[in-house]
C-alpha cells in the first residue's frame, strides 16, 4: 500500500533496502505500490540517473550498497523525522537555514548526495562530489550567543572520536575544526548562526567528510576513508555513530571540559602554522587553545597573538 508520507521513488528504495541485498521482482513492487510495472521501471530509471546503484535483471531489481543509503527510513525511528535528504542542493547550509527558520526540531540533519556550490571557511569553494558525506546539523540550544563556539568544538571532537572508535584510524583535529588523517584533510566544519537578542536562535554546523569520493582530483592535500582503507565505507554508519557521540557530548555543556578533550585530539598545538583571516596572514608556533576556543600563537617575530577566527594551515619547519 502507498505511504502518503513518502514519494514513490522513496517507497521503492524502502522496499529494496528492506530486502537486505535480495532481488525484488517488478511484480511485487507493482503490487505493493499499486502502480504499473511500466511506472516502476520509469521510477527505477530515474533513480539510476540520480546515481542510486540499482541493477536490473529478468528476476527484478537489486539495490547495491543498501547499507549506504541516507534516506530518513534508513535510520532509527526516533530520528527519522529529523532527517532531510536531498539528491542535489547548492549547499546543505542554505537548506538548513530555511528549515531552521521554518521551525524544524533541534538536532535536525540536512544531508545531500551532492552540493553544487559547497563552501568552506572564508568563502572558499568546498568540492563535494558523490560518495562523500555532506550534511548540516541544525541546533537550537538555549544558550547565549557567546557560548555558541563550544558546539563547533564538540562537533569536531565527536566526529574524531566516533571515527576513531569505529574505524580504528589515527585521526586528529586541526584548529579551528578540521579533521586530519595522515596529515591530509579528511573533513571540514563550518558554522552559521542567527541570534535573537543575546541568545542563539539557531546554530547550523555544516560538515563535509571525504568517505567514498576521490577528493585529490580537486584538493591534492585531502584524503578519503576509501583511499586509506581500500574499501567502501558506510556513510550511514558514520553519520549514525557521529550523531550518537555528539548528542552524548552536548548533554552537559562544559566549555573547559570540551576544550580540554579537544586539545587531547589535536595536532595543531606545538605545530608551525600559517593563519589566514579576512584581513591578515600570521605565521608562527601554535602554543595553545584557550577556554574560549581561540588559538594562542607565538608569531615568527616573537609577538603573542590571540586568533579568534581564521583558516589554519600546518607548515613545515
Amino acid at each position: 500500500m502507498v505511504n502518503e508520507n513518502m514519494n514513490i521513488k522513496t517507497q521503492i528504495l524502502d522496499i529494496l533496502s528492506k530486502s537486505q541485498g535480495k532481488t525484488v521482482s517488478g511484480v511485487k513492487l507493482s503490487s505493493n505500490l499499486n502502480i504499473s510495472r511500466v511506472a516502476i521501471w520509469k521510477h527505477i530509471k530515474a533513480l539510476k540517473e540520480n546515481g542510486v546503484a540499482i541493477t536490473s535483471s529478468s528476476k527484478g531489481y537489486l539495490l547495491c550498497d543498501h547499507e549506504d543509503l541516507l534516506y530518513p527510513f534508513c535510520f532509527d525511528k526516533a530520528i527519522q523525522d529529523r532527517i532531510f535528504h536531498f539528491h542535489e542542493v547548492e549547499t546543505t547550509m542554505d537548506k538548513a537555514r530555511s528549515l531552521a527558520k521554518s521551525g524544524v526540531k533541534h538536532l535536525s540533519i540536512v544531508v545531500a548526495e551532492h552540493q553544487t556550490k559547497g563552501r568552506g571557511r572564508l568563502n572558499r569553494k568546498w568540492f563535494s562530489s558523490k560518495g562523500g558525506l555532506w550534511f548540516t546539523l541544525i541546533l537550537k540550544p538555549d544558550v547565549p550567543a557567546a557560548l555558541s563556539y563550544i558546539y563547533n568544538f564538540a562537533a569536531s571532537l565527536s566526529l574524531a572520536k566516533s571515527l576513531k572508535k569505529s574505524l580504528n584510524l589515527d585521526i586528529s583535529v586541526k584548529w579551528p575544526n578540521d579533521l586530519l588523517l595522515n596529515g591530509y584533510k579528511l573533513a571540514g566544519l563550518l558554522s552559521e548562526m542567527e541570534t535573537q537578542g543575546d541568545m542563539v536562535c539557531f546554530l547550523n554546523i555544516g560538515i563535509g567528510i571525504n568517505v567514498n569520493n576521490e577528493p585529490k582530483t580537486d584538493e591534492p592535500k585531502s584524503v578519503s576513508l576509501k583511499e586509506i582503507l581500500k574499501k567502501n565505507v558506510s556513510r550511514k554508519s558514520i553519520l549514525t555513530n557521529f550523531l550518537n557521540e555528539f548528542e552524548q557530548q552536548i548533554q552537559t555543556i562544559e566549555p573547559k571540559k570540551i576544550i580540554n578533550q579537544w586539545k587531547q585530539q589535536t595536532s595543531t598545538i606545538g605545530c608551525k602554522v600559517r593563519i589566514e583571516t579576512y584581513s591578515d596572514i600570521y605565521t608562527g608556533l601554535a602554543m595553545d587553545v584557550d577556554e574560549t576556543g581561540a588559538l594562542l600563537l607565538k608569531t615568527d617575530d616573537g609577538v603573542d597573538k590571540k586568533i579568534i577566527y581564521g583558516d589554519c594551515f600546518h607548515t613545515k619547519e
